[in-house]
């Protein structure tokens, strides 16, 4: 299994990892968050952590928890950069803070793949960095996502890069795809990042090892001949191997590629994320 490595870059740095958690560095600001996938021994003790970090993210349940100031004037919100594009971020009860770092080597293919006047389309956008790298290359951009606080993020992100005009779609990913089908419409480029479990609006269960060759067999529908289709998966039950079963099913007509996304920290520590696939047709 090949290894896909995100890098660092001047507004994020992942310091250390271990202990079923990390600490990452958000431009000033340092945090400590939950991460099962960091389930090896840290190279700093975490002492040493403490002393460094503004906040620590403290789980109540699987789901939620709260933030701990660890100093004082410590802001909530902030901003960092990333190359073109202005990103704000926000401490959240889900540990999150707006921003998935392990995705900047898409963000980087997004960037050198996508020209002037391509379509392209961001399904489970969530705030939007993947959506503004291509907006700022001057394609045609839609990004969907069914939360509408999160739609909300990704336009004050927008705004804050100094771009316009992408197509916010507040909707359910899977339902705007089928209708995009039914329009006939296509795409050079499509990013999507489904989440690998969740209760849908009408109570329905959604496993993504259960969803993904319907939802790569409609994405495959909107993408145009030449173009590219990024999908990330986050689940432990959908192996390197099933997706490429699943995309011998599909008979692909063109090059199908399976990575691990994984960031190494300054440290030395490396985080595996989940699988990367990008379909190149």
């Amino acid at each position: 299994m090949s290894q896909l490595y995100s890098e660092h870059w001047k507004d994020y740095e992942l310091l250390d990892a271990g202990g079923d958690r990390k600490l990452e560095r958000w431009g000033n600001v340092i945090t400590i968050r939950p991460d099962r996938n960091a389930y090896f021994k840290a190279v700093m003790p975490y002492s040493e952590w403490i002393k460094k970090a503004n906040f620590e993210f403290i789980e109540h349940s699987n789901t939620q928890g709260e933030w701990k100031a660890l100093k004082t004037n410590a802001e909530k919100s902030w901003s960092i950069s990333y190359r073109k594009i202005n990103l704000n971020l926000h401490l959240t009860k889900f540990k999150h803070v707006g921003l998935f770092p392990e995705q900047q080597a898409n963000w980087d293919y997004i960037e050198d793949h996508v020209k002037p006047g391509d379509r392209f389309l961001n399904l489970f956008g969530y705030t939007g960095a993947a959506s503004l790298v291509a907006r700022a290359n001057e394609a045609d951009v839609f990004h969907c996502d069914s939360v509408k606080q999160i739609i909300s993020w990704g336009r004050e992100n927008m705004e804050s890069s100094g771009l316009s005009d992408i197509h916010w779609v507040l909707e359910d990913a899977m339902k705007f795809a089928q209708r995009e089908v039914k329009r006939g419409h296509t795409y050079q480029g499509i990013i999507m990042d489904p989440p690998a479990f969740g209760i849908g609006a009408n109570k329905e269960r959604w496993k993504i090892e259960d969803k993904f060759q319907e939802l790569l067999t409609i994405t495959l529908q909107l993408l145009d001949s030449g173009g590219f289709l990024i999908a990330n998966t986050y689940s432990p039950r959908l192996s390197e191997n099933d997706i490429l079963e699943i995309a011998e099913d599909l008979n692909i007509s063109g090059k199908t590629n399976v990575d691990t996304l994984c960031v190494k920290s300054t440290s030395g520590k490396v985080i595996e994320y989940g699988q990367r696939t990008l379909i190149e047709l």
